[in-house]
């Protein structure tokens, strides 16, 4: 049987787990959008001429994090809250994509894009910490 602090881990591992897997899929279904935008967003910035690589590290760290997130959501219900490997690593991995896009906006000196960020990281971490 899954305890309380189960049903948080499970809900912030959800939270985190469509979070990842939406913003994903806008990337897959709008790449020319998005390298668009950040084109403009990071033009004044070091990594002008990089922006494809790195929408596609960011696009492949967040289905990653997402994919583990909904494993682990998984493997706390098939182990009654028992086992929490999966769900670990991807809220491990959730922190590492946040710091990433976090490094982003900061660069690119938007503020309230990386307060934005932080908002997110908050329960990450603390589904780091719980798991």
């Amino acid at each position: 049987m899954l305890t309380s602090q189960n049903y948080a881990e499970v809900l912030i591992l959800l939270l985190l787990a469509i979070t990842f897997l939406q913003s994903g899929y806008d990337k897959i279904t709008d790449w020319k959008g998005n390298i668009e935008w950040l084109k403009g967003h990071f033009s004044q910035t070091f990594i002008k001429n990089q922006v494809p690589a790195s929408l596609g590290l960011i696009l492949v760290l967040e289905i990653f994090a997402g994919v583990l997130n909904i494993i682990g959501v998984l493997q706390l219900f098939m182990t009654e809250g028992v086992r929490h490997d999966f769900g670990f690593y991807g809220a491990l991995m959730s922190c590492i994509t946040l710091l990433f896009l976090l490094f982003g906006q900061r660069i690119a000196k938007d503020y309230d894009g990386a307060r934005t960020i932080v908002i997110y990281f908050i329960p990450a971490i603390l589904a780091v910490y719980w798991l």
